[in-house]
């Protein structure tokens, strides 16, 4: 995995894609604004899905294609997937993920807050996707399901975080709103 090219990377939902494109901002302006058009195209021969747009920061035209999944993953919000771990985003980036929503709720949230509630399901269903990269019988992510800058920077800043008691504990307080 250390030479990861996600070019033609397998993109499981459009949830997982709308992150991954998050993730990759315009290489001219650095802007994340692009309103995206997908849709299925045909690429040498093969069908993938294609993300395109032009860029609302600097009018750079921008495209993804991605690899179409060998069955589709339903589910409600947030669906980032089936059992297997992502091609488009590593174990770090999963995490950071996690990390930005949970630190976006207010400590005294309440439990009926609605908001709340939403974007702690996305930060449990981030540290989910975290711990689909640990092997059967693993008891911590490896070191190559980080293959970006980023990814390795927050497992080198804390390799603790990885282990798989930890991500349990961690996904399982996500479930209340009020623990952040």
């Amino acid at each position: 995995m250390t030479d990861h090219d996600p070019t033609y990377a397998i993109a499981r939902t459009g949830d997982e894609t709308l992150l991954f494109l998050e993730f990759n901002p315009c290489p001219d302006c650095g802007s994340i604004e692009t309103p995206w058009e997908h849709g299925l195209a045909d690429e040498d021969g093969e069908l993938v899905i294609s993300y395109s747009g032009v860029c609302s920061g600097c009018g750079a035209s921008r495209e993804y294609l991605f690899g179409l999944p060998e069955h589709e993953s339903v589910g409600p919000f947030p669906n980032f997937g089936g059992p297997e771990p992502s091609e488009l985003l590593d174990a770090g980036q999963w995490m950071a993920v996690a990390d930005s929503a949970a630190g976006s709720v207010p400590v005294d949230a309440a439990a009926e807050d609605q908001r709340a509630a939403t974007v702690m399901l996305i930060a449990r269903a981030a540290v989910e996707e975290v711990i689909k990269f640990v092997p059967p019988d693993g008891d911590a992510v490896p070191e190559d399901a980080f293959w970006t800058d980023e990814g390795r920077a927050l497992r080198d800043a804390e390799p603790g975080r990885f282990r798989v008691e930890r991500l349990l504990v961690v996904r399982d307080s996500y479930s209340d709103p009020g623990v952040v």
